[in-house]
């Protein structure tokens, strides 16, 4: 009986081979049987006879339980079972890696070869001597080659393996399950995305409706729209020629009436006094002798000295503030020349008007009697007498020698804005708050001509040079230009967007410069009857407006404290004198030279610029 150690688990280890026992005369070779099995060749140093009483002689011993011993003999399923895996080709190692790739940790118990289910079976039952049998007749028969491939695989076990196949079974049902329920999900998900499809496409295509209904409808607008131009025009031209015939039709009615009253008061007369019929006549005869003569209307064949006449442009880029002189309390809302010394006439809103010797700035009169502000102040031709237009509804007329009031026109209903003399000097207009402007006979001191046309506040008028032309800029908007003689509206100018504060003639008549609230200047031809040049001067109202003698260069009266100079022939912006505190509302280039310029402000000062 030999009991042989294979490592723990009685196989041998890697690397050794196991020891044959015989009897009967056998023969052992120990160490040379190994060599000869690895190498193919052996050498025999020493052999030994074994007879039959060999192991009679031999006494055996028993040995102590090793403690060591007895771990080894517990560890030696464990043991086989790594032997076995160093056994086996590294393909089918690698491949029992690669079978717990799914992502999942799991804890497999690898199968066991045949030799080891019976080495473990009769170790688990100790049967020592049987296991030293089947090891000695396993490797006979293993080294002989008699074992096929197929009879060394592992043990068969049906139910490891429908245990296996059960799992894979449940996983795969509950793989199955997860499928479904992410199915279901994803088809409620593809429903809920059409259903919201569906209603953008008929919402898109609702709107593609619309979008081609506002379309048509625009164009059919564009097309109506396109029809109301010339019917606009025309309602505007009948509208014009309408005003003036209403206009025509006024004046007659007016006149006519005039007549009428005049018939009635004689015919009243006539037969109040018919017994005392000579006596009536006489005292009429003597009260025509005594009525003050009228003057006659200026004739229109005159020519314009300044028409041919060339001047060089005023050199306002050069032009600083001299002087400043303060010599009213309230606002000064206008300022004129004298036509032949050098004095200006100041109006302003303390009720007062004056007149200043220039350039020391010295008083030379002042004249009070105005019962509210004073709002123009004109100079007659010849320098003896001034006019001045007041809030109170008068026009007062004043004799500059004996410095006092001469007369007072009364035939206006509301303020008096502006005035101006004719260039002979016999007549005064004026325009007034009441939407009406009058021609004043300066020798009879009545009314001789009103005109009518404008819808809102008269703000400014003055003659054209050495004619017969009144021109008026009224808050409606327009600027318009009448007949002396006939009082009818000659021609009407359109284009400012509002309430014209001034406009004004150069000296050869052929220009009109029209400024209004929003800050615009608009030129005008005469002679075309057109505008030619429009100046944008900013957000505040321009107040005032001045040519040069030359016509060139234009004074601008800024609502921002600042008097803005252009030239008008070259169309470019010249300088910005500033130097007021507050709106400018008036200025004026010196009459005889262009050598100082005057403006007056709302800060209660007038300043030369020099």
């Amino acid at each position: 009986l030999a009991h042989v150690r294979g490592g723990v688990s009685g196989q041998p280890g890697p690397g050794a081979r196991p020891t044959r026992w015989r009897r009967g005369g056998g023969a052992m070779a120990g160490g040379a049987a190994a060599a000869a099995d690895k190498e193919k060749t052996h050498t025999i140093l020493e052999s030994i006879d074994l007879s039959d009483g060999s192991d009679e002689d031999f006494a055996l011993e028993d040995l102590p339980d090793d403690p060591d011993l007895l771990d080894d003999e517990e560890e030696t399923l464990d043991d086989i079972n790594r032997l076995v895996a160093e056994a086996k080709p590294q393909e089918e190692v690698a491949q029992g890696y690669q079978g717990g790739g799914d992502g999942h940790a799991r804890v497999q118990q690898r199968p066991q070869v045949i030799d080891d289910f019976f080495r473990n079976f009769l170790i688990k039952h100790g049967m020592k001597r049987s296991l030293e049998t089947f090891q000695t007749e396993w490797y006979e028969l293993q080294q002989s080659g008699k074992f096929k491939d197929s009879e060394l695989q592992v043990v068969p076990d049906i139910f490891t393996q429908n245990h296996g196949l059960h799992e894979e079974v449940v996983m795969l049902r509950g793989e199955v399950e997860k499928a479904r329920a992410v199915a279901s999900t994803a088809k409620q998900t593809w429903d809920k995305f059409r259903k919201e499809r569906d209603f953008h496409r008929m919402h898109h295509r609702r709107v593609v409706q619309e979008k081609n209904k506002l379309i048509v409808d625009l164009r059919r607008l564009k097309k109506h729209y396109e029809q109301y131009e010339p019917t606009l025009t025309e309602l505007k031209h009948k509208y014009e020629v309408a005003m003036k015939e209403k206009m025509l039709m006024r004046l007659e009615r007016d006149r006519f009436l005039s007549k009428v009253e005049t018939l009635q008061k004689q015919l009243s007369q006539v037969q109040a006094d018919s017994k005392d019929d000579f006596a009536a006549s006489q005292e009429q005869r003597e009260q025509t002798s005594r009525r003050p003569k009228q003057a006659p209307w200026p004739s229109e064949d005159r020519t314009n000295p300044n028409a041919n006449s060339s001047y060089e442009a005023a050199r306002v880029e050069d032009l600083k503030k001299s002087q400043t002189f303060k010599g009213h309390q309230g606002a000064i809302s206008r300022l004129a020349f004298h036509p032949s010394i050098p004095v200006v006439a100041t109006a302003s809103d303390d009720g007062t008007w004056k007149m200043w010797s220039m350039t020391e700035g010295q008083l030379v009169l002042s004249g009070e009697g105005h019962k509210d502000w004073v709002s123009d102040v004109a100079f007659h031709p010849r320098g003896s007498l001034v006019a001045t237009t007041s809030g109170d509804f008068t026009v007062k007329i004043w004799d500059v020698a004996k410095e006092k009031c001469k007369h007072t026109l009364t035939d206006h209903s509301q303020a008096v804005w502006s005035c101006a003399f004719h260039d002979l000097g016999d007549f005064l207009v004026t325009s007034s708050m009441d939407q009406t402007a009058k021609a004043f006979d300066m020798q009879s001191m009545k009314c001789r001509q009103t005109f009518r046309g404008h819808v809102d506040s008269v703000n400014y008028i003055t003659f054209q040079p050495y004619s017969n032309v009144v021109l008026t800029a009224s808050g409606d908007k327009t600027v318009s230009m009448w007949d002396l003689r006939t009082g009818l509206c000659v021609q009407t100018f359109y284009g400012h967007s509002n309430a014209c504060n001034q406009a004004i003639f150069n000296k050869r008549g052929d220009t009109i410069a029209s400024c209004d609230s929003d800050g615009i200047v608009k030129l005008w031809d005469v002679r075309v009857v057109s505008e030619y040049l429009q100046i944008a001067t900013g957000q505040f109202p321009v107040n005032g407006a001045a040519f040069d003698r030359s016509g060139k260069v234009l004074a601008l009266a800024s609502g921002d404290a600042s008097i803005k100079t252009f030239n008008v022939e070259e169309r470019v912006f010249v300088a910005n004198l500033e130097g007021h505190h507050d709106s400018v509302q008036d200025v004026a280039f010196e009459p005889t030279g262009d050598k100082y310029l005057v403006s007056a402000s709302s800060d209660t000062t007038f300043s030369t610029w020099q």
